[in-house]
């Protein structure tokens, strides 16, 4: 047996765990033995203390995987003495080398039903009502409309005690409160005695004006997600990946940070190849590798990072970036600019028609975002990160990346979205074997992004390229209205005059 095939035998979907679970209640008319019905049970059973009697409580585990997106263990444990239950998930994949980050913006009641799958590191935050949700104790699968409801829950319980003791918090927390409910739309439902009065109406489904709010996940496990609505196009949802800090590998246990204290002393850059220096001042050879000492950011071991200058064709000098760990594994690679900023923005458009197009080379720098308008695909800019390969590479990390991380089921799910992404992997799959033509638009503000032409040095039939000035906001993000490289002198000058002015007149 095949170690993918134990795996799916351990880890089960849902959809077969509950056709098991069917089986069994179905035969449950025959007698059978003890190892029998252990063969057959689906769950497994635990003795386990209850820790508020103190009697002895059953824990069930069941090892299941979410489609689309992860296997998961669901553990439910319930104490039959004292009546205490309590249910948990928590994530049974690895720990990703990137944490994740999602924003989703929820605008109408419809994404009140978006499924969010929360790990115990994940923090979530919303920031119209300034309420940050840290990190807890255990995973959770829900909807937004649920972790509504659970914060409710959580701030509404010691509302009457906070009342006498600090009449103060208790408004500040009962406002907070209040505006949730009007998100729920619960006030209407509710009687004086706090019971369901007339139809009792799924909250997505009320015809009452809801506030508009932001959900932010920010995992450093990268474990969590938020559920986008067809595909990744919807323009209310965005993903990003980030680099952890050292504070975070240390607060998930990748690093031991007594090891970290006896590592802290790093040696000053060398270079690998010391004879093709010529003097200090010597530009950086294409001959040349640069090293620089570093910290994992997955052990925390001492590692080195290879940097070297690359000169692409009938475009630009380029710096690569390699990263390589012999103590845990962990590898990255990354790509950056190695010219000055560009004055306007690039914008490349590319036909593919046949498989043959799929091995240009291709650079998406960090700053670049990549469509595909056949299938509805959109990554914006900075997803990814900055990777020189070929145009199949990259189309194959994307397919990778969507087929692991995201899921369609549960009871807020409508199978026609679920048919809608299954579709939407279906055309993607097509897309990246070139079973028939396609247009890929690559988009960079800083044009530092380049797609192989194969007819250099004549223009490609195929390709178009675009330059464009920049907007305002493009360059408030990248950071470039503050960038003064001409006449800074002055404007240093004027600043010190005028606060030896201001002494004098205060004098």
């Amino acid at each position: 047996m095949s170690t993918t095939e134990k795996k799916e035998e351990l880890f089960p979907t849902i959809g077969k765990v509950a056709d098991q679970a069917d089986q069994i209640v179905v035969d449950e008319e025959k007698p059978t033995t003890v190892a029998e019905d252990d063969d057959e049970r689906v769950v497994t059973e635990i003795e386990s203390l209850c820790m508020k009697c103190h009697e002895k409580g059953t824990t069930r585990l069941l090892l299941t995987s979410i489609p689309f997106f992860r296997e998961i263990v669901v553990m439910s444990f319930r104490c039959e003495h004292c009546g205490t239950q309590n249910n948990e998930i928590q994530a049974a994949g690895e720990i990703k080398q990137e944490g994740m980050a999602y924003t989703t913006r929820i605008l109408d009641r419809s994404d009140l039903d978006r499924q969010i799958v929360r790990s115990p590191t994940c923090e979530i935050e919303i920031p119209e009502f300034e309420l940050t949700l840290p990190p807890t104790s255990r995973g959770q699968l829900t909807t937004v409309e649920g972790l509504i409801r659970d914060i409710v829950a959580d701030l509404s319980m010691d509302q009457p005690l906070r009342k006498i003791q600090d009449p103060n918090g208790y408004q500040m927390i009962q406002s907070l409160i209040d505006k949730f409910k009007e998100i729920l739309g619960d006030h209407e439902d509710d009687d004086e005695a706090g019971e369901p009065v007339g139809d009792v109406k799924k909250t997505a489904e009320k015809d009452i004006p809801m506030p508009p709010f932001t959900v932010k996940l920010d995992d450093p496990a990268g474990n969590s997600f938020i559920e986008f609505i067809g595909s990744m196009s919807d323009p209310k949802w965005s993903q990003r990946t980030y680099h952890r800090t050292l504070e975070q590998n240390i607060a998930l246990g990748l690093v031991n940070q007594e090891e970290l204290e006896e590592n802290k002393t790093l040696d000053a850059p060398k270079v690998a190849n010391p004879d093709a220096i010529s003097s200090e001042n010597a530009p950086v050879g294409e001959d040349e590798i640069l090293v620089f000492p570093g910290i994992c950011s997955s052990c925390g071991h001492p590692i080195e990072t290879n940097m070297k200058k690359v000169n692409i064709p009938y475009f630009k000098d380029i710096l690569i970036m390699s990263t390589n760990c012999d103590r845990c594994g962990y590898r990255d690679n990354e790509v950056k600019s190695g010219a000055a900023i560009s004055e306007k923005g690039k914008r490349i458009t590319l036909k593919v028609e046949d498989r043959e197009d799929l091995s240009r080379d291709i650079l998406k720098s960090e700053t670049a975002g990549l469509t595909i308008p056949e299938i509805d695909l959109v990554l914006t800019h900075g997803t990814l990160g900055g990777r020189f390969t070929t145009l199949e590479g990259i189309l194959d990390q994307v397919y990778d990346e969507l087929a692991e991380k995201v899921f369609m089921s549960g009871d807020s799910s409508k199978a026609e979205d679920k048919v809608s992404f299954e579709t939407f992997l279906e055309n993607l799959r097509q897309i990246k074997n070139a079973e028939h033509p396609f247009t890929i638009i690559l988009d960079d503000p800083l044009a530092n992004s380049y797609v192989q032409n194969l007819y250099a040095p004549d223009s490609d039939p195929n390709m178009t390229i675009e330059s464009y000035e920049r907007t305002w906001e493009q360059n408030e993000e990248l950071g470039l209205n503050d960038i003064k490289v001409e006449g800074y002198e002055e404007d240093a000058g004027a600043r010190s005059e005028g606060k030896e002015t201001a002494v004098e007149t205060a004098s």
